[in-house]
């Protein structure tokens, strides 16, 4: 089958086409005519229009537009859109990802579709006109209705392959963003906050639809790529946004917010996104508004104490209970109270590190990342790097580094890199030639710069490393093992020249060669490199 290779956003462009203007028999008979290989002669003309031939009762000529889809052309006059379209839709596609893919994600979208449809027109014409009075969002609304437009203007919407996440990132921002262009603030920034979280919650809506699919895997991805995104853009507005203002004039749309935010966090549900993140990132904006804390506060513990509870929605509620804690400046009680988790995940309290690393609060940090230890053990990997990060700069202003090296050996080799760098930094040159013993690393596999700090520093703790490397080169028996150990004992002989040993590097060439007489290629080697007659 030929495959034709296009741009990928023209790749989206046309199976976002293919939703719109293709019916599912179009797509069901198209695909049958790809999968018996009736497309032929597919080109490239002009870079933005496809030319080929479908065989049909007789072959078709297919024009497709790249840039006007409503432009393509078929020469079988069937209708404006046909199957042999959808066919070379699908050849195009084989250059990207499998096609029968697409094809049941594209049939299952144009079900529902039609499902939908059917449903409208059995409601009868009163429901749809309620629904075309929505108007955009309006300044004295509250973000509910905000989110009923973005709904309506969203409805429908389906994943067609795997990169349609960041599709629907960018077109969400580009559709809604710009309606408040003429807003003032502070409701202009909480109204961009709301695009967000519309995002946000459309995408867990396709992450929880998709979970069982076959496609699974590949939306999974998406929204976990656009989560992080999502989360960072979060993280550029909240502290942006005038909290007291809107406290000011427009109270009732920031209760909404909150109360958004508070079921989106509260729920325990499975999510690619940190709800309680924003949920706390903004409550912290409202320490000012006593009141209102207090108020939610209350509403948690009533939550809190209802007996019949799943273990995520539980755990939920003690993360935002502590989160209170933390504001008044009780951490212990937060502590206390987290320590009933039904399991502890670090990246939950990177929030407070950082809060702490903002305010030079170093004490405060190092409480917390002595409690957090234990839950290092199974973090992930970028997890861990954050937490060795904090944990430097806190001993940094500590007259001591001992716990910080305890720690760092506990959890190796998970921060072997963590530990090498600081021990260099610090110039502990002894406890870093040992830990490269210990991990039994070879000289070649480190930097040439590490190497050559600890030589100037003191060349004799280079020697244990270099013997080391010599002795496992050695043991794997083969020609390209010997020349390597050779290479290893010319730097070697430099360093016992260098420190004046000349006597003991003869003794120790003699005895290695008399240890290994026996290996007649290393025999060789030793003696292309003129140590032994």
């Amino acid at each position: 089958m030929l495959k034709l290779h296009i741009p990928k956003n023209r790749m989206n462009y046309l199976i976002d086409r293919m939703q719109h203007q293709f019916t599912l028999s179009m797509v069901e008979q198209g695909w049958e005519h790809y999968h018996k290989g009736h497309v032929k002669g597919m080109e490239l003309v002009h870079g933005v229009e496809i030319h080929a031939l479908v065989r049909d009762t007789k072959s078709h000529e297919v024009h497709v537009e790249l840039g006007q889809f409503d432009k393509s052309e078929c020469s079988c006059q069937e209708a404006d859109f046909c199957m042999h379209m959808t066919a070379v839709i699908f050849a195009l596609y084989a250059s990207f990802a499998r096609p029968e893919l697409l094809y049941q994600q594209l049939r299952q979208a144009l079900m529902v579709k039609s499902r939908q449809a059917h449903s409208r027109t059995a409601a009868g014409p009163k429901t749809e006109k309620k629904q075309d009075r929505l108007d955009p969002p309006r300044p004295e609304q509250l973000p509910a209705l905000w989110h009923r437009y973005f709904d309506q203007q969203f409805y429908g919407y389906s994943l067609s392959q795997q990169h349609s996440i960041e599709q629907f990132y960018s077109t969400a921002k580009e559709t809604l963003g710009t309606l408040a262009a003429d807003w003032k603030e502070p409701l202009q920034s909480l109204y961009q906050l709301h695009v967000l979280l519309f995002v946000m919650r459309k995408m867990e809506q396709f992450y929880s639809d998709t979970k069982t699919s076959y496609l699974s895997y590949y939306i999974e991805t998406g929204c976990k790529t656009v989560a992080k995104q999502c989360m960072e853009q979060l993280s550029l507005m909240l502290p942006e946004l005038d909290v007291p203002a809107l406290i000011k004039s427009s109270s009732a749309a920031l209760d909404d917010t909150l109360g958004m935010l508070g079921e989106a966090a509260l729920n325990g549900k499975d999510s690619p996104l940190d709800w309680l993140l924003a949920y706390r990132s903004i409550w912290w904006r409202l320490g000012g508004d006593p009141q209102r804390v207090q108020k939610e506060r209350s509403r948690l513990l009533r939550l809190a104490d209802r007996a019949s509870m799943m273990p995520r929605k539980r755990d939920a509620l003690l993360v935002a209970l502590a989160h209170f804690d933390v504001m008044d400046g009780n951490d212990e009680a937060a502590r206390e109270r987290l320590e009933q988790l039904s399991k502890r995940e670090a990246r939950d309290y990177f929030l407070y590190l950082n809060h702490c690393y903002e305010q030079r609060q170093w004490a405060r940090m190092l409480a917390w990342l002595r409690w957090m230890l234990p839950s290092m053990q199974r973090a992930q990997q970028d997890e861990l790097c954050t937490f060795c990060t904090y944990w430097m700069e806190a001993v940094s202003r500590q007259p001591d580094d001992g716990e910080w090296v305890d720690v760092m050996i506990a959890l190796l080799p998970r921060t072997y890199y963590f530990y090498t760098g600081y021990l260099l930094k610090a110039h502990r040159f002894k406890a870093w030639i040992d830990l490269q013993l210990s991990n039994r690393v070879s000289p070649l596999d480190l930097y040439t710069l590490n190497l050559k700090t600890v030589e100037e520093y003191d060349p004799s703790l280079l020697l244990p490393l270099y013997h080391q490397a010599v002795e496992r080169s050695i043991a794997e028996k083969n020609r390209n093992a010997y020349q390597m150990a050779v290479r290893l004992l010319k730097k070697l002989q430099s360093y016992y020249k260098k420190l004046g040993q000349t006597d003991t590097w003869e003794d120790y060439i003699y005895r290695l060669s008399a240890r290994y007489s026996r290996l007649r290629a290393l025999q060789e080697e030793l003696r292309k490199g003129k140590w032994i007659p």
